[in-house]
């Protein structure tokens, strides 16, 4: 699945497309794509034809949302969630930054603030 994730958005022209590894830090998929798309036109037009595509090879259980003028679209396809942006939205959110660090460390509180 993951190589026609990525074949699709190259074919569509999605700029600095990355893979973000998912397992072991999430049940809910094993990756993550994310991807920018020039306009909001180019973000549906690369969803449209990535839904298409999963579901020619006979993933079937495709759920998209956030068409219209979001500057988001997110593709569920089970094991891979693909996430198209716009620049600025990606920029904002930088959800795979999120993702690709780890959980920071707690320090021990102080027993004198145990209290």
């Amino acid at each position: 699945m993951q190589a026609i994730v990525t074949a699709s958005l190259d074919d569509d022209k999605a700029i600095d497309a990355v893979i973000v590894d998912l397992e072991g830090k999430s049940t809910m998929a094993d990756a993550m794509v994310v991807a920018t798309g020039t306009s909001q036109r180019h973000l549906a037009s690369m969803a449209d034809k990535l839904i298409a595509r999963l579901k020619a090879a006979g993933y079937n259980d495709v759920v998209s949302e956030g068409e219209g003028d979001t500057g988001w679209v997110l593709i569920d396809a089970g094991d891979i969630i693909v996430h198209l942006f716009r620049a600025e939205t990606r920029s904002f959110y930088d959800i795979e930054k999120l993702w690709a660090m780890a959980p920071p460390a707690r320090l021990p509180r102080r027993i004198d603030e145990q209290g």
